[in-house]
């Protein structure tokens, strides 16, 4: 039989196969048995035939799997772009399915996780904020997900200290990881604005001001100089009522 109209065949079983309530695996094995001319091998040639067959049948499924996991990939960055967070967040979640160790992915649902949190308003007026609440842990666990496979993962780092410092009222858990940014990347800037936030709203006025005097000693941007000078000045006036 022509191998192209079998091929056909088979494509098409397959498809109706799992269009219906599941794939009927015996009409896929018999008909990649009648495509691949390989039914009971028995003998040593017939065995290491039908294995070396097979062998690219595997490595297609392989190869096809990991394009379906990049294209995911490259289509939640395309909503993240467009602010379409919860698209995103829902294809980045079917990325993770093909690549669970890949940092960059965790990393997108927290920031995703993070936008959906603050749209997630009580439309219903039942007085629950489950769903934004849910959203929030789901941005926590993430970050730190990414970070445990990338221990230097700036962004992630920073993502995670963000959430802690203005969304989840918890900046004393934000200090260590501010503190691992600024050891990776002496000149982030923004992390040394939040560190700083983050050392005063706690208590810890001297660090505070000497974060604000790093930013003025090392930034050349005349408006965040203006707002750490700013700060500064607001930090030593509570550090002088205690």
């Amino acid at each position: 039989m022509n191998k192209p109209y079998v091929t056909a065949i088979l494509v098409l079983c397959v498809s109706f196969s799992l269009a219906s309530c599941g794939p009927n695996v015996k009409t896929i094995r018999r008909m990649q048995s009648i495509e691949e001319n390989v039914g009971n091998p028995t003998s040593v040639e017939e065995l290491t035939a039908a294995i070396k067959k097979y062998q690219y049948r595997v490595e297609d499924i392989i190869n096809a799997e990991t394009r379906v996991g990049i294209w995911y990939k490259i289509l939640g960055t395309r909503y993240l772009d467009n602010g379409m967070y919860g698209k995103a967040l829902e294809t980045f979640q079917k990325a993770i399915e093909y690549y669970p160790n890949n940092q960059n992915l965790y990393y997108y649902v927290g920031v995703c996780a993070g936008y959906m949190a603050k749209s997630a308003l009580d439309y219903g007026a039942t007085g629950s904020l489950a769903q934004r609440d849910n959203y929030w842990k789901l941005a926590e666990s993430s970050y730190l997900r990414a970070i445990e496979l990338e221990p230097k993962y700036v962004r992630a780092l920073y993502g995670l200290s963000v959430l802690y410092v203005f969304e989840l009222n918890r900046p004393a858990d934000a200090i260590p990881y501010l503190e691992k940014v600024l050891d990776i990347d002496h000149r982030n800037i923004e992390a040394m604005f939040v560190a700083a936030r983050a050392y005063y709203v706690t208590g810890k006025y001297d660090a505070s001001v000497a974060m604000y005097d790093r930013i003025l000693s090392l930034s050349l941007d005349k408006e965040r100089k203006a707002e750490a000078e700013a700060n500064k000045a607001t930090v030593l006036e509570k550090a002088y009522e205690h």
